[in-house]
């Protein structure tokens, strides 16, 4: 056969994709709102890979078979004629399989609900190379998982493509390609405005439902992350902050010497991948006080977490979330806490005293102080940490949510923000996270804005005297109120 030379122009792809054309990470992932041409531009590129590759073997998946049919199989026939390029493509409609004729490349169209079928494809010329999920917010992680066990070989590079509309933010996805680091992973973020084709009157369409569905504005023009049903605090305020919200300036941990009595010898350590984010470091002013809230990893709980936020404006400054062992979690908080000028402490002390004890053990003497009525003498005490109460739950969150409506720049964090996003009512009239969340962040957020009120501003930080010591927490005590009790000797 004559060599064949086909040349295809840059200007038929959006520019803003072009860089993604050659690129070969295990995952690729396209999000964003409707209109914005991402599906249009996967098509595109594999075409180019089919063409340019000697060994290039495509499956392409959707929920259902059927639905290939109508949207995936009928743009590959659309761009191939649009390109001129039918007469190098033998498309076989029946059973939905398109085969380039100058090099014997195929891809093959099925639907996951058809587990065997997948099983049993094969293609005249070598293995699978490569995989595309179109819709994949359709998908059930275990049929991902179930492909990317398949998509296996030495002899090629091979790659999954993700192609999706972000409908809900708690979706596996967003946990699996959005939550963590992996430098396999390569997220594209595109909307109508990314699209250089798109015409005017599908624009104005989309932007028309600003005014009439914001659920639909959200997710299919802005292409952000949505909530399904009614979510507890401000969902409209949050998500215009999560355009605007900041980088962390700083991202990592700490480093110390500990002796087995004291933590010396604190050091900052930056790392990309580092569970402390820091949004503004200490101010030098004295006048200037900070507050952490935290919240131990307990029933329904992963994550130990923190939030630093400036006392007297409320703005949150820097945050922790990470899985811990709680020794861990206490030598970081403690060194977060020298970090922001010996700042307030309040960990909650419910699922796990150990963090207040062990802050105390350390000399780390600043911690929030509430009051505590002894169940055996009647007598009121002061004790350490923050209790979480048929009471005091539910006013904290008030207050966070009146915080979120009318203070939302004050709330930098991302991944707190679109945790609030989550946060439900269930049947029973209780504020919690859906099934599979997590309301870490919330619970800390919500007691460092509590505690703040005891931070006093003047120019001696506040000190607990040195008269008060711990007495471990009677085992029999209710399960109501119990924590680390300060006793004046």
């Amino acid at each position: 056969m004559s060599e064949i030379n086909i040349n295809i122009s840059k200007k038929v792809f959006n520019k803003k994709f072009i860089p993604y054309l050659e690129n070969d990470k295990r995952y690729l992932v396209f999000y964003g709102g409707a209109g914005s041409g991402k599906s249009f531009f996967v098509v595109e590129r594999f075409i180019y890979k089919m063409l340019k590759n000697k060994m290039f073997n495509l499956l392409v998946v959707r929920k259902t078979g059927k639905s290939n049919r109508d949207s995936t199989f009928a743009l590959f026939k659309q761009i191939i004629s649009k390109w001129n390029l039918s007469k190098h493509f033998k498309i076989n409609e029946s059973d939905l399989r398109i085969k380039c004729l100058l090099n014997n490349n195929e891809i093959v169209f099925a639907g996951l609900d058809d587990v065997e079928k997948l099983k049993s494809i094969t293609f005249s010329k070598g293995e699978l190379t490569d995989v595309w999920i179109e819709e994949a917010s359709e998908v059930l992680e275990a049929d991902f998982n179930q492909l990317d066990v398949r998509l296996r070989g030495k002899g090629t590079k091979k790659q999954i493509v993700i192609s999706f509309n972000p409908i809900d933010i708690n979706h596996w996805l967003k946990k699996r390609f959005f939550d963590r680091t992996d430098d396999n992973i390569e997220v594209y973020h595109s909307t109508y405005k990314d699209n250089d084709f798109l015409d005017d009157d599908y624009k104005r369409l989309l932007e028309s439902y600003k005014d009439t569905d914001e659920y639909y504005y959200n997710v299919y023009c802005l292409g952000q992350w949505g909530v399904l049903g009614k979510t507890v605090f401000d969902a409209k305020k949050i998500q215009e902050r999560l355009q605007v919200a900041p980088k962390p300036i700083k991202q990592g941990y700490f480093m110390y010497d500990y002796d087995g009595l004291r933590i010396t010898n604190i050091k900052w350590v930056n790392d990309r991948e580092g569970y402390i984010k820091i949004y503004q470091v200490p101010n030098v002013p004295q006048m200037t006080k900070y507050a952490i809230g935290g919240d131990t990893a307990g029933e329904g709980s992963d994550y130990f977490t923190g939030h630093v936020i400036d006392a007297r404006t409320g703005e949150q400054v820097a945050t922790l979330k990470q899985q811990f062992d709680p020794d861990q979690y206490t030598k970081q908080m403690y060194c977060l806490g020298k970090y922001y000028k010996d700042a307030l402490i309040g960990i909650e002390a419910n699922f796990d005293s150990f963090p207040i004890m062990e802050l105390q053990r350390l000399g780390y003497n600043n911690q929030y102080v509430r009051e505590a009525v002894d169940t055996y003498t009647g007598k009121t005490e002061k004790r350490f940490g923050f209790k979480t109460t048929v009471l005091t739950r539910p006013t904290i969150i008030s207050k966070l949510i009146q915080i979120v409506r009318e203070e939302t720049n004050s709330i930098n964090d991302k991944d707190t923000l679109e945790e609030l996003l989550t946060i439900i009512r269930n049947e029973k009239g209780r504020i919690e996270a859906p099934e599979g969340g997590h309301d870490d962040q919330m619970m800390g957020l919500a007691i460092a804005h509590h505690i703040r009120e005891q931070v006093v501003f003047d120019k001696e930080p506040i000190v607990m005297n040195s008269q008060y010591h711990f007495n471990i927490e009677r085992q029999n005590e209710t399960q109501y109120d119990y924590g680390e009790e300060i006793v004046i000797v």
